[in-house]
């Protein structure tokens, strides 16, 4: 039976529908948690609600929300882990229990719709796909498959979402999501979809990247950057987005502590380095990190670097310390640095 039948005949046993988003959701969880819930109306579950947790910051996912209207409900753990019977429970754009989300560990999952790296997932449906470029693009193949109505703003969802998470087909992108695109730009609002392209960036935000720009430290072909305590979590990717195409710079990591927490984003476009691989290896015993070979993201516990009594600049400093010594050592670009000094003197002494 194809997957999407599948899906339409697990969510038509249920009698309500939870879905989470993971930590902070972008366009391409919400999208995708937009038509899951589509799927699931049509295939006759009336109860249906979409659960995060964390903050919704970033100027684009703010104007998404507001935009395209989507009902959002802030995340009990305890409630869905303890949800009726006959509650389903979905996860899009992540796939673990206690894993960028705050469902406990070993909850039951129903619905694993997902495109990022995991070791395993257990669930009674699982559509895990790596090498697809947006969870979005999934779901898209969902809604064509089963003929499930879609207007203009879920079509306006899908192809933002797909577009935000490949950089404008040019990260990760692959025949699918233009197949997507394709069938979803017919059927969008072009207008509402400008809207989303480009709203307003906040001061903050602005300030925060220009944080990251002055504090860059670009060692060999990597850049690091240390924005300090912010409250402007998703000027952080936005940062790593901008000085990843500084010239000479293949892999920029962008760090800073929001909250009780260290906050890290990176991007590479360095075939030798897996940035997933790289902050999992770096900081996986100590929080939560990973992602794909191009970008990648990271959440440690500030209480893992520092103890209650640290703040101001002793904190920032100790942060920087520990963090930049972990990549360095996850990443290998110490090594690959001292290779190139090492050439750089046999050069000098010829």
């Amino acid at each position: 039976m194809p997957a999407a039948e599948t899906l339409r005949d697990l969510l038509s046993e249920g009698t309500a529908l939870t879905i989470v988003c993971h930590n902070n959701p972008d366009p391409d969880c919400l999208a995708s948690a937009l038509a899951l819930g589509r799927i699931a109306a049509a295939a006759g579950v009336d109860e249906r609600r979409i659960l995060y947790s964390g903050e919704i910051s970033h100027q684009q996912n703010r104007a998404f929300v507001n935009l395209l209207d989507v009902d959002l409900e802030s995340l009990d753990p305890e409630a869905v882990r303890d949800r009726a019977d006959g509650s389903l429970l979905a996860f899009v754009d992540h796939g673990v229990p206690g894993a960028n989300n705050r469902v406990p560990e070993g909850t039951p999952v129903d619905v694993v719709i997902d495109h990022h790296p995991h070791e395993s997932i257990d669930a009674r449906f699982v559509d895990h796909r790596e090498d697809a470029g947006a969870t979005a693009t999934i779901l898209t193949e969902y809604v064509r498959d089963l003929d499930v109505e879609i207007d203009a703003t879920l079509a306006t969802a899908l192809l933002f979402a797909i577009r935000r998470e490949t950089l404008g087909f040019l990260r990760g992108a692959t025949s699918a999501e233009y197949a997507a695109a394709a069938f979803l730009h017919e059927r969008s609002d072009g207008d509402l979809l400008r809207q989303l392209v480009s709203p307003a960036v906040s001061g903050a935000t602005a300030d925060a990247i220009a944080t990251a720009i002055e504090n860059r430290s670009i060692r060999g072909s990597a850049l690091l950057s240390n924005v300090g305590r912010t409250n402007e979590r998703d000027a952080l990717p936005q940062a790593a987005d901008y000085l990843a195409t500084l010239e000479g710079v293949e892999t920029a990591v962008v760090f800073g502590i929001v909250e009780d927490a260290i906050q890290l984003s990176a991007r590479s476009t360095d075939s030798r380095v897996h940035a997933g691989d790289a902050l999992d290896e770096a900081f996986g015993d100590a929080g939560s990190a990973g992602g794909h070979r191009e970008m990648a993201g990271g959440e440690i516990p500030l209480g893992i670097f520092a103890d209650d009594a640290a703040d101001g600049e002793k904190l920032g400093s100790l942060v920087e310390t520990v963090v930049t010594a972990r990549l360095a050592d996850a990443s290998g670009w110490r090594k690959r640095r001292a290779r190139r000094e090492r050439a750089r003197s046999e050069t000098s002494a010829r």
